[in-house]
């Protein structure tokens, strides 16, 4: 049986998320069961009580969440699993961070359930699905699967691996390496040595350099 977790705190849309599912499943003849939070903490009870997921839906901003961290989390505990983020905010930089970060899809709350549905098959396939508009500043002429095996997984080499990004994403929000331990739920020791690998991979000197490396050049090479 396929199990999906959908991380969602409004009822319509985790109904129309199931429903979507629902018909992707059954069309292929798959048993299917849902499991559903509406907060982070019922998102870790969830995956604490049972990780063996297929797929997860997750709101962005689904209360309790603090920035990407709650991604970088999902992504660090279920590796394997793919997880399809799900927002009302289009805005670029966020939707590149969330696929720099580990999503395998981001879905706007706006997308009917035509676009939903290609969407999670898409990535249901091993793909990463982006809405039409990002992909076409990517120069892609259609949406198209991308291997996630891209990723970054090297701490001291290449690109910044997902855990690099999200210590990037909070130090640009202005946390301290104190609080950016608290959310990530690490040493602050650990943080020290990310933000120094950090300026290492992106050849800066200081934490501004980085960010503004990060928005203008790895963000966009995440969708190249």
């Amino acid at each position: 049986m396929s199990r999906v977790l959908i991380a969602e705190d409004h009822p319509l849309f985790r109904d129309a998320v199931r429903g979507v599912l629902e018909h992707i499943f059954s069309a292929e003849g798959r048993p299917f069961d849902a499991i559903e939070a509406a907060t982070i903490d019922e998102l870790l009870a969830a995956i604490e009580a049972d990780d063996d997921f297929d797929l997860i839906f997750l709101d962005l901003f689904i209360p309790g969440a603090q920035g990407l961290s709650h991604l970088v989390t999902l992504r660090a505990r279920l590796p394997a699993t793919p997880i399809v983020i799900f927002s009302s905010v289009t805005d670029a930089t966020i939707v590149r961070q969330t696929i720099t970060c580990g999503a395998a899809g981001f879905i706007p709350k706006s997308a009917g359930r035509e676009e939903i549905g290609a969407a999670l098959r898409i990535v249901m396939g091993g793909g990463v699905y982006l809405p039409r508009r990002f992909a076409a500043e990517s120069d892609a002429a259609t949406l198209r699967p991308r291997p996630r095996t891209e990723m970054a997984d090297d701490p001291e080499h290449g690109p910044l691996t997902a855990r690099q990004v999200a210590v990037l994403e909070l130090v640009a929000a202005g946390k301290a390496n104190k609080q950016i331990a608290w959310e990530l739920g690490i040493s602050e020791i650990t943080v020290k040595t990310h933000v120094t690998a950090i300026l290492r991979k992106l050849r800066v000197t200081n934490r501004g350099q980085a960010i503004v490396m990060f928005q203008k050049r790895l963000v966009a090479e995440a969708l190249s």
